[in-house]
């Protein structure tokens, strides 16, 4: 596997850390596991889903927890002595126990989950608080409005 050495751009920028760690770990040697199989969507501008297949899965089998910028889904099937035991021929629906991470960016929560037809959707929304929102800025002491009309007339 390649390996990137980021110390240049650790020199000449500031507060990218989290950003260079996890292109660390997206080059890393570790395999990434594929069980459960997943998709992450677009549901609007600043709103996503998640939905993990977790066939045989009860919600009382999965847990879902946030914390920092980090999503964690696990299940585990819950082995009920009162079920008789069976002879499988085949068995292709893997109830095996997992646990899957999902790195989230800033300000972006989990909105609600729901757990349909074999799926669990997961959907999360990225709320920017105002103070992190975009402003303009004046110039001088200026109201920004009297700059953008003055701009506009000499235009």
């Amino acid at each position: 596997m390649r390996h990137f050495d980021l110390s240049p751009l650790y020199r000449s920028t500031v507060g990218f850390d989290r950003l260079f760690n996890l292109l660390d770990q997206a080059t890393s040697a570790e395999t990434a596991p594929t069980y459960p199989p997943y998709n992450i969507e677009r549901t609007a501008e600043n709103a996503y889903r998640i939905s993990i297949a977790v066939a045989g899965f009860s919600d009382s089998d999965l847990a879902i927890e946030s914390k920092e910028n980090t999503l964690t889904v696990r299940g585990e099937k819950q082995v009920s002595e009162t079920v008789e035991k069976r002879e499988v021929l085949h068995q292709g629906i893997a109830a095996r126990a997992f646990e899957r991470r999902f790195q989230l960016a800033d300000y972006v929560q989990v909105t609600g989950a729901s757990l349909e037809n074999g799926l669990l959707h997961i959907d999360l929304v990225r709320e920017i608080p105002e103070a992190k929102k975009p402003r303009q800025i004046a110039i001088g002491g200026k109201p920004a409005k009297v700059l953008e009309a003055k701009v506009s007339k000499a235009a």
